[in-house]
């Protein structure tokens, strides 16, 4: 059976991956009140750890997993290892004595114990005391009853984690709160606008990736692209004249080290090494998310026998973040890029039929699993594929970063 997971990370102050919590249902048709808590996590865990295997889902980072109040007084969390997982206690999770109980002794093994969507109530307090994470949600809790909220449990020996930050404002503003830990798509957005020309070397990087994964590769240009890169340059001699490629002699020319390599290899090393060089001072998490979906676009396609290239695929996913990579407006970069009019069409209108894989990969990405069933109908592709599909592009992705 397939499980329905997807991951959002979970960022430290200084903006570096800590965790990822794993956003799940068991199936598509029955994720609001009608799901069983139970069942779901459940699913998730065997699936997670027995099937899939959670490095291959997390890799090094633990998983934040919610964990229903008759899973804490049966002890569930203690059938894993406390190296994995973070142990969320939902919000509707009353502080009976025997759930108490069960915390504490949960807590004495060493496991790290999180309160979901927090708000403040005395009767809490036992399960507070406990607690090494308090989650508070940004979207759900008004900015006065934050800071009241962090007054009061300042007087507690926890970490505060803000939930659902979407702006850079609003993580500043976690910031000075006080806040230790972030969660949400903040990361995935320009900082700032600032209204400049995009640097003569960042343009450099932007067209080789687009000329390189054009249907028709020009070598001759491409060649002449790569060539006005120092960094480049470097880090493609080395891949060519590594242990990786046998020869009798080195490779001492761009154009040669291109004609071997070929298309394929030489469209994907391209792309994710100027994504990287595009991405420095950023979150690695951002670099990931790219690739993860560029990977995932051209999976759906070959699935859903897309019209589209694979190469459009893989552009449409990897430069879908380049807004945050760049911190500058989607729009101002692609005055500057000879890619195609139906990618500019994905990114800047919303329009044609490569914004519907992009769409689709978004939605497995950010748990939307309202929004797959209409994706997936209108790619006509059976959405019982595509949990194989994100697990191949995590994998694919994180071996890469």
């Amino acid at each position: 059976m397939d499980v329905y997971v997807a991951r959002q990370p979970i960022f430290r102050r200084n903006k570096r991956l800590y965790a990822y919590e794993l956003l799940f249902r068991d199936n598509l048709t029955n994720i609001f009140p009608g799901i069983d808590g139970n069942l779901a996590t459940s699913r998730l865990l065997f699936n997670s750890f027995l099937s899939i295997g959670i490095e291959n889902i997390t890799g090094k980072r633990k998983a934040f997993i919610n964990f229903t109040e008759d899973m804490l007084v049966k002890r569930v969390p203690l059938m894993f290892s406390k190296d994995k997982i973070v142990v969320e206690i939902l919000e509707d999770v009353e502080p009976e004595p025997e759930v108490i109980n069960a915390c504490r002794e949960i807590a004495q093994k060493g496991y790290v114990l999180a309160m979901d969507d927090f708000y403040y109530k005395s009767e809490l307090k036992p399960l507070i005391v406990l607690s090494n994470l308090i989650k508070i949600d940004f979207r759900a809790t008004s900015s006065q009853e934050i800071e009241e909220y962090v007054k009061k449990l300042s007087e507690y020996d926890v970490k505060l984690l803000a939930e659902k930050v979407e702006t850079y404002e609003e993580f500043e503003e976690a910031l000075e709160m006080g806040f230790h830990y972030f969660q949400g798509y903040f990361f995935s957005k320009p900082e700032i606008i600032k209204g400049r020309d995009i640097s003569a070397s960042g343009l450099n990087i932007l067209n080789i990736m687009a000329e390189a994964n054009k249907e028709e590769l020009d070598f001759k240009k491409l060649e002449g692209l790569i060539g006005r890169d120092v960094g480049l340059s470097y880090k493609l001699f080395r891949y060519i004249n590594s242990a990786y490629f046998k020869r009798a002699s080195e490779i001492s020319s761009i154009k040669q080290a291109i004609t071997l390599l070929g298309e394929k290899r030489i469209r994907r090393f391209l792309s994710i090494v100027a994504m990287a060089n595009l991405s420095q001072g950023k979150p690695d998490e951002l670099l990931r998310r790219s690739i993860i979906r560029a990977r995932l676009c051209e999976m759906i396609g070959e699935i859903a026998n897309s019209r589209a290239s694979s190469s459009e695929l893989f552009v449409v996913g990897l430069f879908s973040l380049i807004d945050a990579i760049m911190d500058d407006s989607m729009e101002n970069i692609m005055k500057k890029l000879p890619l195609s009019k139906e990618i500019k069409d994905a990114f800047l209108h919303n329009t044609g039929e490569l914004k519907d894989y992009l769409n689709l990969a978004i939605c497995y990405e950010t748990g939307d699993w309202k929004g797959i069933p209409e994706a997936t109908a209108k790619l006509g592709i059976n959405d019982e594929e595509l949990p194989k599909c994100y697990m191949d592009s995590l994998n694919w992705a994180d071996s890469l970063v």
